[in-house]
């Protein structure tokens, strides 16, 4: 069954409203419907929960002309939120997230925490959109680990409802068997976006942190989104000391970030369909 449902995270707040309207944008390319999730701790609240999310999504339908379904579900923020968007047909999350600031360093572990296990793509943002246009210029990092072939899947779906350049950058490694993975990888993206006739150019560069020199790079050429792999079995230091997805989910840039988790249930890339999945 074709995915048909955009889901957006919702707490009351205006950075979910920010996320909203990014997903009114992207809506009106996918033609897919709007969800807006709400997480509440116990039973007992969804009741009360759910009468004001009602209450919230009359306005906001006025407001941005665009239908919306409310979805109330009791438990954790970090599992709800996947586990509803990985078996309720949901093609695309779009969370906002308020970024890393002194001691909000944690409100990009927070968001990745949530992120780590879904099938489904999030892309997680900061403020309302700032072009016309939904997506045209996309930053790809492009490592080492073979799992990164799985992203290409998502830039063809980018490309095909929104006409974007891949901009692809690759670190210099020092490493020769790490080099050579990362060419070959790199390698693959470029064959497969030829062959579908996708618009890319390559960008090397000589740091060791990938995370910073994608977000400087991407204001840079002042891209729309960001598209990246969260690492495999992230574990609690990387939510602790702060791993590269954190520094990129929480950009001072405020660019959008596509998140794609790895998947052993795939054969190369991932099958391509009409909505990605």
């Amino acid at each position: 069954m074709e995915k048909d449902t955009i889901l957006v995270p919702w707490d009351f707040t205006e950075v979910t409203e920010n996320a909203l309207k990014h997903a009114v944008k992207i809506s009106s390319y996918l033609k897919n419907r709007i969800q807006l999730i709400h997480i509440v701790k116990s039973d007992k609240q969804i009741e009360e929960a759910r009468q004001k999310l009602n209450k919230n999504i009359e306005k906001l339908s006025a407001k941005y002309q665009v239908k919306m379904e409310p979805v109330i579900q009791a438990g954790s923020l970090f599992h709800e939120i996947s586990d509803y968007a990985s078996n309720n047909n949901v093609s695309i999350v779009i969370m906002g997230t308020h970024g890393i600031k002194g001691v909000q360093k944690f409100t990009g572990s927070w968001a990745l925490k949530t992120i780590v296990g879904s099938k489904v793509p999030f892309i997680v943002i900061q403020g309302a959109p700032s072009k016309t246009e939904v997506f045209k210029d996309v930053v790809f990092p492009m490592d080492y680990k073979k799992e990164a072939k799985q992203k290409v899947n998502w830039a063809l779906f980018l490309a095909k409802y929104f006409d974007v350049k891949i901009h692809i950058i690759t670190p210099t490694v020092k490493d020769k068997g790490l080099h050579r993975k990362t060419r070959m990888n790199s390698n693959f993206a470029e064959k497969i976006f030829e062959n579908h006739g996708v618009s890319y150019d390559i960008q090397n560069i000589d740091s060791s942190h990938l995370g910073i020199e994608t977000v400087d790079y991407a204001q840079k050429i002042d891209a729309d989104i960001i598209l990246i792999m969260t690492t495999k079995d992230i574990g609690l230091t990387d939510y602790v000391l702060g791993a590269k997805e954190q520094y990129i989910i929480a950009n001072n840039a405020q660019i959008p970030v596509m998140c794609v988790n790895p998947r052993t249930d795939l054969s190369r890339y991932g099958s391509f369909s009409s909505t990605g999945g």
